[in-house]
């Protein structure tokens, strides 16, 4: 019998291709994303120096007393203008967008947006 690999397998294997064409830098830091069944992360990470620049999540109280629920697409598209803006605050504007092997569709697609139309370039 053959049996399938966990989707959560899949998707760190897929994150792990992604990671291996590009990393951030200090010019042009990543923009990670992480997605739960519950609540979502992004973070602005220098891989150069290991540093984490700006980070932002659903489960912070102020974002979390802005949204109905934690875990859907205008959570995810408010989640992108609020990294956007703490990025933009600390002098970044160029990133490279890191979807972490998810699908860009749906909460991913609608976080890239949101930080695109924020005033973050990638």
């Amino acid at each position: 019998m053959v049996s399938k690999e966990s989707r959560q397998k899949v998707r760190v294997k897929k994150h792990m291709r992604i990671r291996n064409r590009f990393s951030g830098t200090a010019e042009r830091p990543r923009l990670a994303v992480f997605r739960s069944n519950n609540h979502m992360y992004a973070q602005i990470i220098d891989d150069t120096v290991g540093k984490t620049i700006v980070s932002a999540g659903t489960i912070e109280k102020d974002i979390k007393a802005e949204l109905e629920k934690t875990n859907n697409v205008d959570a995810a598209a408010y989640l992108g203008t609020v990294i956007a803006k703490r990025a933009i605050e600390k002098g970044i504007k160029e990133v490279v967008f890191d979807r972490g092997g998810f699908i860009y569709q749906g909460k991913i697609a609608a976080l890239a947006d949101a930080a695109r139309e924020a005033g973050l370039e990638f």
